[in-house]
C-alpha cells in the first residue's frame, strides 16, 4: 500500500513543531532543521518559496511534461527509482520527449533532511545524491527513530558526494530553506489533488503509482495528443 498524506494536517505538523525540531544530540550541536520552528506562526502562503530551485531532468522544449512527487523514506519510491525510472529516464526523458520533474514529499523530518541533503550539492549533483539516497534507504534509516544515527548516516552520503562537513552543517541547519521547502510542497501537493507516494502529474493530470507499462502508455498517448 502506498503511504498516504495528511496533507493540511502534515505540513503544518512540521512547519510548527517547536520542540520536535529542537533536540540536541550531545556534543554536536542542533539537528538538521533545529531553527525550523523560528517562525512557526507563519502559514505556509506567508512563507517565501522563490529560493527553492525545481529540480528537472529533459529538454525544456518536450511536449509532455512528467511532475514527480516522491518521499525519501518511501519504499515505494525507492522501487520506482530503482525499476521504472531508469527505463522512463532511457526512452523518453534522454530521447528529448519527456521533461521529469522531481518534487519532494515530506512525511517526516528524516526524508525533509535527506531532501536537505540532496539539495546541498547544489543542482549539477543534485539527481545523483537523490539516486544514492534510494538506494541506500534501508542502511540510512535502519537508525530507526534515533535521530542522531539517521542525521549521521546522511551526513555520510553527503560526504560520499563530495559535500564538506562545513557545507552539511550549514545546510542541515538552515531553518529558513527548510520552512520554505516544506511551505512549497504543501502548495504544490494541495493543488495536484496528491494523496500518495509516488504520485505524477503528467501534463496536469495527476495518476497514482503505476508500472512501467502503463507509464509508456500514457505517456505516448500524450505524445501523440501533442503532435
Amino acid at each position: 500500500m502506498d503511504r498516504r498524506l495528511l496533507l493540511g494536517t502534515g505540513a503544518a505538523a512540521i512547519m510548527a513543531a517547536g520542540g520536535f525540531w529542537l533536540m540536541q544530540r550531545p556534543g554536536t550541536g542542533p539537528l538538521p532543521g533545529a531553527s525550523l520552528g523560528a517562525a512557526q506562526a507563519q502559514t505556509a502562503d506567508q512563507i517565501d518559496t522563490s529560493g527553492i530551485v525545481e529540480m528537472v531532468r529533459g529538454s525544456p522544449d518536450a511536449k509532455v511534461e512528467v511532475i514527480e512527487y516522491a518521499s525519501f523514506t518511501c519504499p515505494h519510491c525507492a522501487n520506482f527509482h530503482a525499476n521504472v525510472l531508469p527505463q522512463l529516464m532511457a526512452n523518453y526523458v534522454d530521447t528529448g520527449k519527456v521533461r521529469f520533474v522531481y518534487r519532494e514529499v515530506y512525511f517526516d523530518r528524516f526524508g525533509l533532511w535527506a531532501a536537505m541533503v540532496a539539495r546541498c550539492g547544489g543542482e549539477a549533483r543534485y539527481f545523483g545524491i537523490v539516486d544514492m539516497i534510494y538506494k541506500g534507504q534501508r542502511e540510512w534509516l535502519a537508525g530507526g527513530q534515533d535521530p542522531g544515527l539517521i542525521a549521521e548516516n546522511l551526513r555520510r552520503i553527503g560526504r560520499t558526494a563530495g559535500i564538506s562537513d562545513t557545507e552539511l552543517d550549514a545546510c542541515l541547519n538552515d531553518g529558513d530553506t527548510a520552512q520554505a521547502m516544506v511551505a512549497l510542497y504543501q502548495k504544490n501537493s494541495t493543488e495536484h489533488g496528491v494523496t500518495s507516494t509516488p504520485s505524477f502529474v503528467i501534463n496536469g493530470e495527476t495518476y497514482t503509482n503505476m508500472p512501467y507499462e502503463e507509464f509508456a502508455r500514457i505517456l505516448d498517448e500524450a505524445l501523440a495528443a501533442a503532435g
